[in-house]
């Protein structure tokens, strides 16, 4: 594929069914499909609501809809500077291989040089060689060392019970906010 027929954009409203569709298809990749509970409004309200959490990138490849790329911004405290998380990248199974993935993950980067951002990171599954190799050769480097850890449902419940009273009156009732528009 001529990657002039390769256009990424930010999402509007009318791609939430997209997206969503989308994501299920990257939970069924990733074996994950009994963890997805994709929600349209919830995302319709973090993409685009009065706080948006979260950004997406809609890849389409000839007009047609050919990937995804859902970023949000973080914070490094050792550059102090912020930074973008890439939660989720995937790419429809036809059109691997042909510079869609490579061009919303240039677009992110493109995105977070443009922010002051000091770094971009993500997360791979260890099983998934394909995307290992394939960012590596874009120049990522893989993190040894570092262990993802996660604290959901109950678990996350119970952690935030046991906080102590108060504990939340510093940052706690604040609303992110949207990085600029690039």
């Amino acid at each position: 594929m001529d990657r002039s027929e390769i256009t990424v954009r930010l999402a509007n409203p009318d791609d939430v069914e997209l997206i969503v569709r989308l994501i299920r298809e990257l939970a069924d990749y990733e074996e994950l499909a009994h963890e997805c509970a994709a929600d349209p409004t919830a995302l319709t309200a973090h993409l685009f609501g009065p706080y948006p959490y979260v950004e997406v990138l809609i890849a389409l490849a000839n007009g047609s809809p050919a990937g995804f790329a859902l970023f949000f911004t973080t914070y490094s405290t050792f550059l102090t500077r912020p930074g973008i998380w890439l939660e989720d990248l995937f790419v429809v199974p036809e059109r691997r291989r042909t510079g869609v993935g490579r061009a919303l993950l240039g677009r992110v980067a493109e995105i977070a040089a443009e922010r002051g951002c000091g770094r971009l990171e993500w997360s791979v599954l260890d099983w998934n060689q394909p995307a290992i190799d394939f960012y590596e050769r874009l120049g990522a480097r893989l993190m040894d060392g570092w262990t993802t850890c996660r604290v959901d449902g109950d678990a996350l419940t119970a952690l935030a019970r046991a906080a102590p009273a108060g504990a939340a009156g510093g940052a706690g009732g604040r609303r992110p906010r949207r990085a600029a528009p690039s």
